[in-house]
């Protein structure tokens, strides 16, 4: 995976470690990142290799095998990886199996070489779990901190695309990017509300 530095995502050394070299992992903290805190979403990745005893990786093929009521009982073990543990679980095992069966286990191959920002916006699309939203910012932070830009790549992301933004995780580089991304969304809801 392209990536120039380590992100900061969870903030957390060991957990952006595992974001910044495990594709699978990244896909996984974007699906848990909803109902919660971003950064304890994308920690979410780095607890669950831990638990499975791959701390190095997050193991796709191990986790499209697993036993869902047992897979459960790691999501869920305290402090659970996510509010919603059982339906994040089946979520999880989901993905997998469609990187497995799509991809052969191989994450990456999603935006390895997509021919355009519209192809990728369609192969995010279909993986459960993921939405028109979440797609779109996926896009936006491949391409702003992975270095995954086929054409066409910010038209995709939507407005999240756009330079200079503050509107999602895409934009988080460090404390003081997270309190611009917090502020924007507070000012949005405050806006649709008045």
């Amino acid at each position: 995976m392209a990536v120039a530095r380590q992100v900061t995502l969870c903030f957390d050394e060991h957990g952006d470690a595992l974001l910044s070299r495990d594709p699978f992992a990244l896909v996984t903290g974007m699906l848990l990142d909803q109902q919660m805190p971003m950064e304890r979403a994308f920690l979410g990745p780095w607890k669950l290799a831990q638990r499975m005893g791959t701390p190095e990786r997050l193991d796709v093929a191990a986790i499209a095998a697993f036993d869902p009521d047992a897979f459960a009982g790691l999501m869920a073990t305290p402090p659970a990886v996510h509010r919603f543990p059982g339906s994040m679980a089946g979520r999880i095992q989901g993905l997998a199996r469609h990187v497995v069966s799509e991809y052969a286990g191989d994450t990456e191959a999603i935006w390895r070489a997509v021919p355009s920002g519209d192809a990728l916006h369609h192969r995010l699309l279909a993986l459960p779990g993921y939405g028109e939203q979440k797609a779109r910012i996926l896009i936006a932070l491949l391409g702003k901190q992975y270095g995954v830009q086929p054409r066409g790549w910010r038209a995709a992301a939507g407005g999240y695309g756009e330079a200079g933004s503050n509107r999602s995780v895409a934009d988080v580089t460090d404390k003081e990017a997270l309190a611009r991304v917090r502020q924007y969304k507070r000012e949005s809801k405050a806006g649709l509300r008045g």
